[in-house]
């Protein structure tokens, strides 16, 4: 039995019985004993061979799923504690890992998958066996993900996939992909999708890294050239994967809201400004209040879906809010380190001039949050749409 395997079948603590203070002070020992310090807050998003030892601590100790129910091998947290959770990773500078199968995929099994894909599949994500990548967006069909043309056509027992994926978050290291098929070519484009689970090793898969800016391999394509599946793949009903979908884009944009990312940038901007002695400065002062305000605003909204999601709730289009709101308030604390950093901000080998802050690599990180996910115009449109009722 492997330390992940243990920690499954250890009994669960109840940390919702601790007072925040005495949850807040465990976690942050533990991190400080158990995470890598080389990892430490790094400027580009992590493959699998570097954080792979931060996943397996978190398995071990059952850590790897916070917000999963302790039923199910997480920590059954709720909200507030949750929100401490996260802060505390932040505060630390720990790396974000293939997080795709407790984040998106685990929730969505839960509330649509067979008890046979549960009991198969969800162990194996919190031990780290299986490591998911989204096969969601396509050349043409990033936004309006329902026009999307990536086909699987049933032959006897088995699915046969064709088409392509784009923006593969991390592909380059999964084993495992679910994809959004189109299982009906007549119907509607928001109809006729299906929700299958793929194996990365399948024969007529091929991987190919997409060089960012930056140089970084963190998005791939990947190609289904008639790849076989059988036909127990199919989560939920056939042509019913858009409801899915939507549940998960749902779950994504809960995560994409969170916090963490703003709370993370505010703390660098803290350190810059105690390095420049920027407190002395009033202007400053003003915007740093008003900067920490609307985090403590966020984290109220954010806190208010997440009891939403415990409580079994429906997560409707208004969730789109929340991501608006928090990749918003991200890129103006950017914003603002850039325009304090002044001539340092575009020069990340002079580190030590702004208390070791990488500034432009945070405000490059900023920018493409309110692109992925669904852009800030989409977002905006959702709501016009779906929750104010406005005419198109």
């Amino acid at each position: 039995m492997t330390n992940g395997e243990a920690a499954l079948l250890a009994p669960a603590k109840d940390y919702n019985g601790l007072s925040d203070d005495a949850f807040r002070a465990e976690i942050r020992e533990w991190i400080e004993h158990n995470y890598p310090p080389e990892l430490r807050f790094p400027i580009e998003r992590l493959h699998r061979a570097q954080t792979k030892i931060w996943y397996d601590r978190l398995a071990e100790k059952g850590w790897l799923a916070p917000a999963w129910p302790v039923e199910q091998g997480g920590m059954g947290l709720d909200a507030n504690k949750r929100v401490v959770f996260i802060e505390e990773l932040e505060r630390h500078g720990c790396s974000r890992y293939n997080d795709q199968g407790v984040l998106m995929l685990g929730p969505l099994l839960m509330a649509y998958g067979t008890p046979e894909q549960q009991a198969y599949f969800l162990p194996k994500i919190l031990t780290g066996e299986h490591i998911w990548a989204q096969g969601y967006s396509e050349p043409n069909s990033g936004s309006d993900l329902a026009s999307l043309r990536t086909e699987a056509l049933l032959d006897g027992e088995e699915w046969v996939i064709n088409g392509q994926k784009i923006w593969t978050t991390l592909g380059n290291d999964a084993n495992w992909i679910y994809v959004l098929v189109r299982t009906d070519k007549e119907a509607k484009k928001q109809q006729g999708i299906s929700f299958l689970l793929v194996p990365m090793e399948a024969p007529g898969i091929t991987v190919r890294p997409i060089l960012t800016l930056g140089m970084s391999d963190e998005f791939c394509e990947v190609f289904f050239d008639n790849v076989r599946v059988p036909r127990d793949a199919l989560v939920g009903q056939l042509n019913h994967g858009w409801t899915m979908a939507k549940a998960l884009l749902g779950f994504e944009r809960i995560f994409v809201g969170s916090p963490a990312q703003s709370a993370y940038a505010l703390s660098r901007l803290e350190t810059m400004a105690r390095h420049l002695k920027l407190f002395d400065d009033s202007e400053f002062r003003s915007r740093h209040g008003r900067l920490v305000i609307d985090l403590a605003d966020h984290v109220s909204l954010y806190s208010t879906y997440i009891d939403r999601l415990r409580r079994g709730e429906t997560i409707g289009a208004d969730v789109s809010m929340l991501k608006i709101n928090q990749t918003e308030l991200y890129k103006r604390i950017a914003q603002t380190m850039i325009d304090y950093a002044d001539g340092y901000s575009g020069h990340d080998g002079l580190v030590e001039q702004l208390g070791g802050v990488q500034a432009s690599a945070i405000w490059l990180q900023s920018l493409q949050t309110t692109i992925y996910g669904g852009t800030s115009e989409v977002q905006r449109d959702i709501l016009a749409k779906q929750v104010l009722a406005l005419p198109s």
